[in-house]
Order: structure tokens, then C-alpha cells, then sequence
């Protein structure tokens, strides 16, 4: 990367100290150089796990002196709101998105949002309905159908339990020689999954909060793991919702890609697949061809004020 220094991957970040695993092998902690604090990024981490750096020594220890172009990576709405974006992951695989339909349970809209905004910065992805032990009729007939719709598109969709042990042979395979970032909402179950597949891990997990049925942060910022059978993860900490960041109203349907499918047949090029006449993409919902919670979805995006649409508020 640079001619004077190591080439180096972050492995954890807490804001003002990084860990980062040299080509070699060695574990270094390391500083950010000041300037690269100050580059205009409109993200509040310029270095984000799974960042391959150029690592340096000053007479302070070492430094983190350059960051490589990134490939792709994980974008969520900072809660900084004088920044646009927090990179969660960088240069990975693969995201294995974490759901639940029961305690909590996962909205489609959560799940639609984040396959746009994965769609949109190069990130393949995988689904993996977790907590498949607890599910009544309701939950395995709703299971089905989403299995159906995102199967359909193209998607990777996975069920597991980490208590009956249900689909986890699945799921290590799945993350088997390669870098994986792990998303979703608290409370579905990602540490224990983690957990499943490399017990030595023993990462944080807890109950779920009978009050609001929903999870509490175990985990508090993105951490990369070396795994025993050649799997590199990205553990990242919960979220409520995703902001679709750095993409225009105009462009939403292009990371749908059942709407986008259909697009081309629409009476007018700039169709916005919401009132216009000869719209193929109303059609193809109300023919069933394109699930009404997807293009529901759609339209929670698109029909919201624009602050909502930046924030990804539900």
C-alpha cells in the first residue's frame, strides 16, 4: 500500500484505539493519524473494521497512516447528525442478515431496507431466520412465504436454531472461507448463533425484555473474529432500522430487484412505480407478481419526508 509501511487489517475499533492483524499475523494496537480524522469523509469512523490500512511507528507508537480503497461495505445512519453515515464493515464477502419472527420479531420493512442499502454499496447477502425452535403455525406459514420471496430474488435464506442445534451445519457452511459481516436487529440471536459454530467465542448474550419484546446491545461496536475453521466474521452491534445513505429517491427502485425486473415495461422512463398510469410494477403487485410487503416497502421509503427517508426511521 505505501512503501514505508505494514499492510495491516482492523480487526476492532472503540473510537480512539484500533486493533489491527498485520499480513504476518502479529495483533498491533494502533492510533488514527490526525489528518485522516480530518478528511471530509462524510462518515464519522474514516476507519472502519475489516479496513486494510498502512500501519506506521511514530515516537507516540503506532499509527494507522493510510486506508485502501474500500471494495463495498456495511453503511447505517450515524447518530451523529452532523454526519451522514457509520461503516459498520468493510471489504467483506458477504452480509448474513439475522431475523426473527417472534420475540422480537423482524419487520419486513427492516429487512427490506437493508437488502436496498446492501444492494446498493456491492454487498451480497444472506438471510438467516434465526429462533426456528419457538416458532407456532403463524410464524412457519409466515416463514414460508417470505422463504419464497426472497428465494425467488435470488437471495440465500437460511433457518436456525441455536437450541435444537437446527440449521447450524447450514449456517457454518455458509460462512466457511470467507468474511462475513453478521446484521440485524438486538435480541435475534447473533452472538448465540456465533456462538454455535466456535463455543471458544463465548460472546455476551441476554434475555429478552419482556416489556417491549425486544433485545438489549450486547455487543457495542464491530469486531472481526478469526474462526477455527477458516471463517473470518464481523460481529456488529444491533440496530432498529436502516437509513438508506447516499442514495437519491430517484434510484431506490434500482436496489429492489424484483421492482427493478419489471421496471423496463413501465409506460414512462422516470416512473416512480407509485401513481402512474401504465406503471408495470403496480401491475405485477397486483397481479402477485411482486409480494405486496416488498412493494409496501417501497413505498415506506419512498412516500416518507425526506429527514425520515435519511434517518430510516420506521
Amino acid at each position: 500500500m505505501t512503501p514505508n509501511g505494514i499492510n495491516a487489517t482492523v480487526l476492532r475499533s472503540t473510537g480512539s484505539t484500533y486493533i489491527v492483524r498485520t499480513d504476518d499475523g502479529q495483533l498491533l494496537e494502533c492510533r488514527l493519524r490526525g489528518r485522516l480524522r480530518l478528511d471530509g469523509s462524510k462518515s464519522t469512523n474514516p476507519v472502519a473494521v475489516g479496513d486494510h490500512v498502512s500501519v506506521t511507528t511514530d515516537d507516540r507508537g503506532n499509527v494507522i497512516a493510510a486506508v485502501e480503497q474500500r471494495h463495498n461495505c456495511i453503511v447505517r445512519r450515524s447518530t451523529n447528525l452532523s454526519k451522514a453515515s457509520h461503516v459498520i464493515a468493510a471489504n467483506i464477502d458477504q452480509a448474513l442478515l439475522i431475523a426473527s419472527l417472534a420475540h422480537p420479531e423482524t419487520s419486513t420493512v427492516f429487512i427490506d431496507r437493508f437488502l436496498a442499502s446492501a444492494e446498493a454499496f456491492g454487498v451480497p447477502t444472506v438471510i438467516v431466520f434465526n429462533k426456528f425452535d419457538i416458532y407456532e403455525q403463524q410464524q412457519l406459514d409466515s416463514l414460508a412465504l417470505l422463504k419464497a420471496i426472497y428465494s425467488d430474488m435470488g437471495y440465500s435464506v437460511l433457518e436456525t436454531s441455536t437450541v435444537s442445534g437446527y440449521g447450524i451445519d447450514a449456517f457454518k457452511n455458509a460462512i466457511t472461507g470467507k468474511v462475513s459481516a453478521i446484521a440485524g436487529n438486538s435480541g435475534v440471536g447473533k452472538s448465540s448463533l456465533l456462538n454455535a459454530v466456535e463455543p471458544s467465542l463465548n460472546l455476551k448474550t441476554s434475555d429478552i425484555s419482556l416489556a417491549n419484546d425486544s433485545g438489549k446491545h450486547t455487543t457495542t461496536f464491530a469486531e472481526m473474529h478469526h474462526l477455527s475453521f477458516g471463517a473470518d466474521i464481523i460481529d456488529t452491534p444491533g440496530v432498529r432500522s436502516y437509513g438508506l445513505i447516499d442514495i437519491d429517491k430517484e434510484e431506490v427502485s434500482h436496489y429492489f430487484k424484483d421492482i427493478f425486473a419489471v421496471s423496463p415495461s413501465c409506460r414512462y422512463p422516470n416512473c416512480s412505480h407509485t401513481h402512474e398510469p401504465g406503471c408495470a410494477v403496480i401491475s405485477a403487485v397486483e397481479e402477485g407478481r411482486i409480494a405486496l410487503s416488498r412493494y409496501d416497502s417501497y413505498l415506506n421509503i419512498m412516500t416518507e419526508d425526506d429527514e425520515k427517508y435519511r434517518q430510516g426511521y420506521r
